[in-house]
Formats: C-alpha cells, sequence, structure tokens
C-alpha cells in the first residue's frame, strides 16, 4: 500500500483478511509472474506495496536464506502483520520499511546492493504519481534486473451476466471515487512509464477470468463489496438505498447457477533494466 491515508480501500482487520483471501484466489498469476521474472534461490526481490506480506512472505520461500525480500508498506499495521508473519515463518530474510513509495529512493538509501526484481501488484492504480514510482523502482534494479507489475486497465468494463443495471450502476460509483486519487486504467500508461525509465518490455499480457457462483474466485467480488461499497456511499457516489439494492440482487445472483461475473482484467508487465 502506499499511505494509510491515501489507501482507499482501508487498512483494518476485515481488508487484511480479504487481501490475505484475494492473494490466494490470484496465486496462481503470482506464481507465473514472479517465474517470468526470474525469482529463484538467491534473488533479492523488492515488493513494492507489501501490505501484511502475503506475496512477500511466499516470495522469500522461493529465493531461501540466501536471497533478500524488503517490502515497502505505507501503513505501519499492515508492516508489523508483514513482520509478524515473517517471524512465524522463520524468514528473517524478509523484512519491511515503512514509508511512501513516491519516496523510494529516499527509503533504499541504506541498500547497498541492487536488486534483481522488483514486483507491485494492484498498487500502482492506487498511486499519485505511478510513473514515478517505476522510475525509482528501475534505478534500484541491477543491470539485467526485472520490474514485475500486474494491475487493471479496464476495470469498469466488468460486469455481471444476465445484466442488471444497478451492477453497472455501482461500477460506474466506484470508479468514479477510485479515480479521484489513483487510475483504474494504470496499465493503459505503464508502457510509456516503463520506456521512460530506462527498461524493456519483454511480457506484457492479460488475464481475464469470469466467475460462477459455485467457483472459489467468486468469492473475491463477494468479499470486496462489503468492505468497500460503504466507503464509496460514505462519499456521496452512491446512495444507502442502492448499496442495499445492489446487495440484495448479489446475494440472489450467488444463488443463479446460470449467473457469471467478467471480473475485471489484470494486465501484467515484465520489463528487464538493459545489461
Amino acid at each position: 500500500m502506499t499511505d494509510h491515508r491515501d489507501y482507499l480501500l482501508g487498512t483494518d482487520a476485515a481488508e487484511e483478511l480479504r487481501l490475505g483471501t484475494q492473494h490466494r484466489l490470484w496465486a496462481e498469476s503470482a506464481v507465473a509472474i514472479w517465474e517470468r521474472a526470474g525469482i529463484r534461490v538467491g534473488s533479492r526481490v523488492l515488493d513494492l506495496g507489501s501490505g501484511p506480506g502475503f506475496a512477500a512472505l511466499d516470495i522469500a520461500q522461493l529465493v531461501g536464506p540466501e536471497g533478500r525480500v524488503l517490502g515497502i508498506e505505507g501503513n505501519e499495521g499492515f508492516a508489523q502483520s508483514f513482520r509478524r508473519r515473517a517471524e512465524a515463518l522463520g524468514t528473517p530474510w524478509a523484512k519491511v520499511i515503512t514509508g511512501d513509495l513516491h519516496e523510494l529512493s529516499n527509503l533504499l538509501e541504506s541498500e547497498h546492493e541492487p536488486f534483481d526484481v522488483a514486483y507491485s501488484r494492484w498498487v500502482p492504480c492506487f498511486l499519485a504519481d505511478p510513473a514515478s514510482v517505476v522510475r525509482q523502482a528501475a534505478e534500484a534494479l541491477k543491470p539485467g534486473g526485472r520490474l514485475a507489475i500486474q494491475d487493471y486497465f479496464g476495470y469498469t468494463g466488468m460486469c455481471l451476466a444476465p445484466r442488471r443495471p444497478i451492477f453497472e450502476r455501482i461500477v460506474q460509483a466506484m470508479g468514479e471515487l477510485w479515480n479521484e486519487t489513483g487510475n483504474l486504467d494504470v496499465m493503459g500508461d505503464m508502457p510509456r512509464f516503463i520506456r521512460n525509465a530506462g527498461l524493456e518490455m519483454i511480457d506484457f499480457r492479460m488475464v481475464h477470468r469470469i466467475a460462477r457462483p459455485s467457483d472459489p474466485i467468486w468469492d473475491w467480488p463477494s468479499i470486496f463489496w462489503p468492505n468497500f461499497l460503504p466507503r464509496v456511499v460514505e462519499a456521496g457516489r452512491l446512495s444507502q438505498a442502492e448499496m442495499d439494492e445492489f446487495m440484495a440482487v448479489w446475494t440472489e445472483a450467488s444463488q443463479d447457477p446460470d449467473t457469471f461475473m467478467m471480473l475485471p482484467p489484470v494486465f501484467e508487465a515484465v520489463a528487464i533494466k538493459p545489461e
């Protein structure tokens, strides 16, 4: 995450639980991009916006004690959770420091070796200046090091089938609020950010999933709505009546075996720093 004041989805226990569930549901694509980024035993990996450490600590088990994982996290509560998990797992080579990602270069002043990989998932879309963070991450890489990013483009194109007008209203309201401080289409700009940072794109693809009520991935949106929609109502982008109508429709859809949801597409970029 960036900073607890900026993280739109909150930093409470419910959000930490949601992040853990999200990580497990998207574990396959995470491991795949880590492989394409070349993460292996001995790698030094920078996790940009590490949250409570779910991804970083999986990476720590890949790099082993010969490697190093450093998380950058804007919220001290999430950073403490990271440290507790690292201790419980016995991975002292996984560390986290608290600070604003926009000040990444300053946060890394005490690091005497460059990183093999910098990784970020669902963080650039929250940032005020993601181009700056990409540039600073590139500076932290060794020659031949790689940057791996997973984030959104076309987020508001997600839909429920058969279509329900209230679903489309909810998506519109969420997008309006999110884009006040971030950019849900951030991956549309990522190729330019990467090139301007002096990196070369070597892999660019999209993961687009559908969810049915019988699928585990249906839980991903199901746990997201109760966490985020009250914030959309509080911000005045949605009425309480609209939220209540939507939740009733979602409950009904969750019991309909013929319903499916087209999830927001996740774009994945891997770039290399020239030798």
